[in-house]
């Protein structure tokens, strides 16, 4: 019987999608087999994540260098994990955390951390001859999910002039993944052509969608909808809308206003948007700590459009516990890195989905090679994944890696569990429905 224990781990500094500083953490096990785990990064963060550590060394990178993290693992996380099975992935999340002692793992790092975390699960699985998402989801981890594709960037993703972060499309109509893919290349093209005979420029924002100076919201969704008529689709029927307003980043905490917009009007303007466009998801669409505004703004919209937390609940259990006793918000947006282990980020999607709550697995605006969250998805069947536009390779790798896992799968790979066609649920084509389970989209 081959030897599974962690043998060896060795951490150091990479470069993250937008050139920054981040580490990926190298481990093998007594056998020879070993795995890389990169870490990503967020530019848009709510104040509640676990801390991502930096040098603050200003005359390297800026202060962002992570070589305290990179020493953290090769010292002290590489102390508590070797001779250890990587087949007990609780257990050693539980010890990292233990030894860091603090609320958000700023002692070692929730970039540390993490990065050691993911390696464990990666050499479980190399270990157990199994392909991730089939180690961490067992025989059952077989639907693919909905890709939400950011295909128009604001906020702090670009420089569009827009408040709004992300403007994106989610193919559900689709009979497949690789379909949905497929369809959301042609609107991606159809959009850039759009764009060209509009005189607008066809730069990408950190994410692979486009940047263009656009006057409002309204003028990018109009554009959108053009984008997928042109590629031949039927707007709301075959392909949705999506929002992330990321509304922490324009909150004035001291006039309580969203740009011009009190609370109220914030709420109004986007029920308004949704009576006029597709729209089926929004992300963020208050502050972190708006907890009146996600009370007024889920009272408008929770039973019909899918309201996501993301700075609102940061992948932390305690912030969505109280998600569910105030009535705020119906969805939980994942970012591994928001809450430093995959024990902790598994808890959480588990958590969300028994109290009827959606998830969706996302990448960070910093990203790397790594395709963790793509056999997250499978394997938790969250049925919807966040993890860019259709282009930058460290987006596009994600959607790849759906692409293999879909054909490993084969006749056994499900798109959605729930394939009833948009306009047949009701309100206004575009009715939420609460989830019994996590092993479908509950958008159809």
């Amino acid at each position: 019987m081959k030897k599974t224990t962690i043998a060896g781990i060795h951490a150091h500094e990479i470069l993250d999608s937008r050139g920054m500083p981040t580490l990926q953490v190298t481990m093998w096990s007594e056998c020879g087999q070993f795995v890389c785990a990169g870490v990503p990064s967020g530019a848009s963060t709510g104040k509640n994540e676990a801390l991502e550590l930096r040098d603050g060394v200003k005359e390297r990178y800026f202060g962002k260098g992570v070589l305290k993290a990179v020493a953290h693992v090769n010292e002290k996380i590489s102390k508590l994990l070797l001779g250890k099975s990587p087949l007990n992935q609780a257990e050693l999340d539980h010890l990292m955390i233990e030894t860091d002692g603090t609320k958000n793992k700023s002692k070692l790092g929730a970039n540390a951390i993490l990065g050691a975390s993911l390696a464990i699960a990666k050499l479980g699985a190399k270990v157990s001859g199994l392909p991730l998402y089939r180690y961490l989801g067992g025989s059952c981890a077989c639907v693919l999910p909905c890709p939400m594709m950011n295909i128009i960037n604001g906020g702090v993703h670009a420089d569009s002039g827009l408040d709004f972060q992300e403007m994106m499309i989610r193919p559900h109509g689709a009979p497949s993944f690789s379909e949905a893919l497929r369809w959301g290349v042609e609107v991606f093209y159809a959009l850039k052509e759009l764009l060209k005979k509009g005189g607008h420029v066809t730069a990408v924002g950190d994410e692979g969608g486009f940047a263009p100076r656009l006057k409002s919201h309204e003028e990018a969704l109009d554009l959108i909808l053009k984008a997928i008529e042109k590629a031949g689709y039927k707007p709301g029927i075959e392909i949705s809308l999506a929002l992330d307003c990321a509304a922490s980043e324009f909150f004035n905490k001291t006039t309580k206003k969203y740009g011009k917009r009190t609370i109220s009007q914030q709420a109004a303007y986007l029920s308004k948007l949704c009576e006029n466009y597709p729209i089926d998801s929004i992300e963020d669409g208050m502050s972190e700590n708006d907890w009146e505004g996600w009370k007024k703004l889920t009272e408008n919209l929770g039973k019909h459009v899918q309201l996501v937390g993301d700075d609102l609940f940061v992948t932390n259990t305690e912030f969505v516990k109280r998600g569910f006793r105030e009535g705020v918000a119906n969805s939980v947006l994942i970012k591994p890195n928001q809450i430093g282990t995959l024990t902790e980020t598994l808890n959480c999607i588990r958590l969300s989905s028994c109290h009827g709550y959606t998830t969706i697995l996302s990448h960070r605006s910093g990203e790397t090679a790594d395709t963790v969250i793509a056999d997250l998805a499978v394997a938790t069947n969250a049925g919807q994944i966040k993890t860019g536009s259709l282009c930058r390779s460290e987006r596009i790798v994600k959607y790849n890696r759906l692409l293999e896992i879909e054909s490993e799968l084969g006749p056994m790979a499900k798109f959605r569990d729930i394939p009833i066609p948009l306009q047949e649920l009701g309100i206004n084509s575009r009715t939420f429905r609460q989830a019994p389970s996590a092993s479908a989209l509950f958008f159809a």
